[in-house]
């Protein structure tokens, strides 16, 4: 193989020719990566544009009278009931066998990554400012990096670091840390334990890639979750009216209960938590990680927009310094992984079967 070259040398097995044609398999394989990159990057962003939108939802259903662990059951349930439903709808083979061959993982997953990460963010924003509690959640994707490299012992592109030690930098001017701190223990506690969670997201599915697909793992993870989460929402004293009526918003206006409740489901549990699952198994958790930090300031967006929180210049400037953070973190995606990729040509059996010929690799 000599200037990204190879020549694929195709043999008649029953006399014995070859036929030779050579291919740039350097542009071939190029392309392919850059492909699933771009297509992991663009899922990363929507994940993280989705959940950054639960925030405005589920604030107003709270207002209106739920707790903050009821929003997050009827996230959960109704995210088990859509993907149960899409699970029967597209038939896909083995999920049942998947879910049963990880169950330990699976279970992780939901109690962790999804349970444990929500409830405690709402906690330690109920009992911190909620810039602060954001900033502590979002320590998550500093302990997937030092996860990566301290204990996976596996090497971390330094553009990467850079990304999330600038997305943090400008998380912090986002939710604007140094205006109104209160140190209350629990609430430090809770939020760091919300960071762990959200740690636990990336890496859990880091470790499940090849086992357990994304709807398979979300419907496994999500029924965990609504079934642990059962006795501390006490969903049977919902204010479940509240869903026919319609709910104020901060900026005048109001929309009916079962939208904000319907968006929140869909696009905040469903297609957030679908997307950014193939967006880790499509890249690395450390890369994925970087590319949510996105979502914090996307919720500063969508709540300026919706419900009338103005931004401050020092955080849209933060959210700017964010948004380049997340840009410098996936630039190291291709780190470390072009130098070991092995690549095999195979012809399929059917053209096999009908040619006589099978495809080998000769250098020229």
């Amino acid at each position: 193989m000599s200037g990204g070259a190879i020549t694929i040398s195709i043999v008649n097995r029953t006399s014995g020719d070859t036929a030779s044609t050579t291919t740039s398999a350097g542009t071939t394989l190029h392309g392919a990566a850059l492909t699933k990159t771009s297509v992991g990057v663009l899922l990363g962003v929507t994940s993280s544009v989705s959940f950054g939108a639960s925030g405005p939802f589920a604030k107003a259903l709270i207002d209106a009278g739920f707790s903050p662990l009821q929003a997050v059951w009827l996230r959960t349930v109704g995210a088990v009931l859509v993907l149960v439903a899409c699970g029967v709808v597209v038939r896909r083979r083995g999920l049942i066998g998947m879910l049963r061959r990880n169950r330990g993982l699976v279970t992780v997953y939901g109690l962790v990554a999804v349970a444990s990460c929500q409830a405690l963010y709402f906690v330690a924003a109920s009992r911190l400012p909620v810039g602060v509690a954001i900033l502590l959640e979002f320590t998550g994707p500093v302990l997937v990096v030092g996860w990566v490299r301290l204990v996976r012992r596996h090497p971390v592109a330094r553009v990467s670091l850079a990304g999330v030690a600038v997305a943090m930098a400008g998380l912090a001017c986002v939710v604007q840390i140094w205006s109104g701190v209160h140190l209350d223990a629990v609430g430090i506690a809770a939020g760091l334990g919300a960071g762990t969670g959200n740690a636990a997201f990336f890496l859990l599915i880091d470790r499940l890639t090849g086992g357990v697909d994304p709807l398979a793992l979300n419907i496994g993870g999500m029924l965990v979750a609504a079934i642990a989460l059962l006795p501390l929402a006490a969903p049977w004293s919902a204010p479940w009216g509240v869903l026919t009526r319609e709910v104020p918003l901060r900026h005048g206006s109001a929309a009916p209960g079962w939208l904000l409740a319907t968006s929140l489901i869909l696009v905040s549990t469903v297609i957030a938590y679908l997307a950014g699952t193939a967006a880790v198994q499509r890249l690395s958790a450390p890369v994925a990680a970087g590319l949510a930090y996105v979502e914090p300031t996307c919720a500063a967006v969508i709540a300026w927009v919706a419900l009338g929180e103005r931004l401050s210049p020092v955080q849209i400037a933060g959210g700017v310094v964010v948004l380049f953070g997340a840009y410098l973190a996936q630039r190291g995606i291709a780190a470390g992984r072009g130098s070991d990729r092995a690549t095999t040509v195979q012809a399929p059996d059917e053209e096999v079967a009908a040619t006589g010929f099978e495809p080998a690799l000769t250098p020229p």
